[in-house]
């Protein structure tokens, strides 16, 4: 499995594979039609307050790496979600609104998934 990571902002591409937004929150102004989503897996983003308090700020990267490292540990979706993709083929790309997608909450997933899957 390829497992990539883009902003839902950005067009669509047949290179996305499996399109999956892992925001909690809907992305302002783009309607579900038009960012093709196969799922949208709110469950396994940050809580809100890891959210609130992280403010997509780069100098907390780390710490929210490392705080939602432990969310994700400790949810069973997020496990569940693991198992999913586990026998996926293919490309599966993790969708956020983030402009940093560097410093994103899809990113994370993203290592913490491929860590769990191999």
């Amino acid at each position: 499995m390829d497992l990539r990571v883009r902003r839902i902002y950005e067009s669509p591409d047949e290179s996305d594979g499996w399109r999956i937004f892992v925001d909690r929150l809907w992305a302002r102004g783009l309607s579900k039609e038009k960012s093709k989503l196969d799922l949208w897996i709110k469950e396994i983003a940050p809580t809100t307050e890891l959210r609130k308090w992280y403010g997509h700020d780069p100098e907390k990267f780390e710490e929210f790496r490392r705080r939602y490292f432990e969310e994700l540990d400790a949810n069973p979706k997020a496990e569940e979600f693991a198992n999913r993709l586990a026998g996926t083929e293919g490309t599966v790309t993790l969708l956020c609104g983030a402009k940093d997608v560097s410093h994103s909450n899809a990113a994370v997933l993203k290592e913490w998934l491929e860590r769990r899957i191999r």
